[in-house]
């Protein structure tokens, strides 16, 4: 099914205000009976009819938006996450099997759900608090699981920690990573009372100014422009012997180089020897 074409005639949340009309709107759509549930679906699933999977679609987007209420603790925007939800309810209706004899809200909302979290995880702060799949599960369930704004004591992190089968220190670790606030990399430290921002006090063990190093990048192509310049110069045996001996990882030696051109090791030392000076004069020219 593409969600593209299925929700083209969907309702928006929009960014400019108008969330109350839109959940006035999803409000508006008949509820289904279960027959008429069961219908839609053994229609969209044996034709792949897409006005099928809509109906199903419109009338469950008053489930989403009451889904999305319940998560406006994160600081948010309730339409960002509704639109979120609309997607999960998409891939809901793709995969329920009307045969399984449930109603497809009961399979849909871990799906909208699933999506919700992901937006949170990725918009709640600037540096994800949670990565792997264990934390994520941990990240909501710890937020439903304090009482208090304070932080838990030790029996607190014992409770926890048993009730989600996690270790002490895991839920520790979390709880730091909630608690902490997003500092902004260069932010004005005007305000005596603002904490310094990580470029006051961070700084390059090995550069102290960007500047000398884009310096330094360009002398370094500079130089190894002017090297092949001079390169160029050479006959083509000159050309490998200098690159044999100075330009290879592995630097062939004197008398492997006699041996590949059958002559002596001295010849190729004095054959090095000249294409250097050429190449020097090359450069300095």
């Amino acid at each position: 099914m593409s969600t593209a074409l299925v929700a083209k005639n969907l309702p928006v949340p929009s960014a400019t205000g108008s969330l109350e009309s839109y959940v006035n709107a999803v409000n508006q759509v008949p509820v289904l009976t279960f027959d008429e549930e069961q219908g839609l679906a053994r229609r969209f699933r044996e034709t792949g009819d897409l006005e099928a999977a809509r109906g199903l679609i419109m009338a469950h987007l008053r489930f989403v938006v009451h889904v999305a209420r319940s998560y406006s603790g994160y600081g948010l925007a309730l339409g960002d996450l509704v639109q979120e939800g609309n997607i999960g309810l998409m891939k809901a209706v793709k995969r329920f099997d009307p045969d399984q004899g449930v109603r497809l809200v009961s399979f849909a909302v871990h799906w909208i759900r699933a999506e919700m979290h992901e937006f949170i995880l990725r918009n709640w702060r600037i540096v994800k608090v949670a990565t792997t799949k264990a934390q994520r599960k941990l990240f909501f369930n710890l937020r439903k699981s304090k009482k208090r704004l304070g932080w838990l004591n030790h029996k607190e992190v014992q409770a926890v920690a048993k009730d989600l089968g996690v270790k002490p220190e895991v839920v520790v670790e979390m709880e730091s990573r909630l608690s902490g606030q997003d500092i902004g990399f260069d932010s004005p430290v005007d305000d005596d009372d603002t904490r310094p921002s990580p470029t006051s006090y961070l700084r390059s063990k090995t550069v102290t100014d960007p500047a000398l190093l884009a310096e330094a990048d360009d002398l370094e192509d500079h130089n190894n422009g002017l090297l092949y310049e001079g390169l160029d110069q050479l006959d083509d045996r000159s050309q490998d012997i200098i690159r044999s001996r100075w330009l290879e990882d592995r630097k062939v030696t004197l008398q492997e180089l006699a041996d590949r051109y059958s002559v002596s090791a001295e010849r190729i030392r004095q054959l090095e020897a000249n294409a250097l000076k050429k190449m020097r004069a090359s450069i300095a020219a």
